[in-house]
């Protein structure tokens, strides 16, 4: 996947922040995306603790540390021109890593919260054999009636869903939603569900990313 031609956009003249091992030398890369307010420094910190030796860490910024102003249950239209330009900057550091020789399988995209629903839209609309993706407390992106008619294969890409069963921004049914969609374009899909847990990622969510992204590192 080649990055796109620059185009204007809110969040395409903010940096995209590295970690981990040169993009140059890596084995496999993980595209981390912060959440709303917060920062791509923030969420490569997170990446960190999830990712072995070999990984290149690739974080977008969004500009004004948020990629889209309204709830990602709202209208896609108030939530433009943000939403396409987040997808965009997502596309970028996905094309970053490819460009420089790794194979999208060994591609794995992760968000949190916001930058969960705007990296579960991205692979959504742009199905394909990557290494994972993970979403910590998030979903597809639209209002409850909003079609699913997205193409393209995960060709069995490992899928993995966390979310709290009462996660004051993101409701249960939208991460089952979520979970139906991946399943219906061929992914290999892990939900788990925590009770009570609220708004936040915890030590089996991270256990559990870890775990797939040494995976792709190793070649299993």
């Amino acid at each position: 996947m080649s990055p796109d031609t620059p185009e204007a956009g809110p969040h395409q003249s903010e940096r995209l922040v590295t970690g981990g091992t040169p993009v140059e030398e890596a084995d496999a890369a993980l595209v981390a995306v912060h959440g709303r307010g917060a920062t791509a420094p923030s969420i490569l910190e997170l990446a960190d603790e999830v990712s072995p030796e070999g990984v290149a860490l690739l974080a977008p910024q969004a500009a004004r540390n948020t990629w889209y102003p309204n709830s990602f249950l709202a209208p896609t239209a108030s939530n433009q021109p943000g939403l396409d330009s987040g997808l965009r900057a997502v596309r970028n550091a996905v094309g970053t890593a490819t460009e420089a020789g790794i194979p999208l399988e060994k591609v794995v995209v992760l968000g949190f919260s916001q930058g969960a629903c705007l990296s579960s839209e991205f692979v959504a609309r742009n199905a394909d054999r990557y290494g994972g993706l993970v979403a910590f407390s998030g979903g597809v992106i639209g209002p409850d009636d909003t079609p699913r008619d997205y193409d393209g294969d995960l060709d069995g890409t490992p899928v993995f869903l966390g979310c709290s069963d009462r996660d004051p921004h993101i409701p249960l049914e939208r991460v089952h939603e979520t979970r139906d969609v991946f399943e219906g374009l061929g992914g290999s899909v892990e939900e788990r569900i925590y009770e009570a847990m609220g708004h936040g990622v915890n030590e089996d969510e991270l256990a559990y990313a870890r775990d797939l992204i040494e995976s792709v590192v190793d070649g299993e």
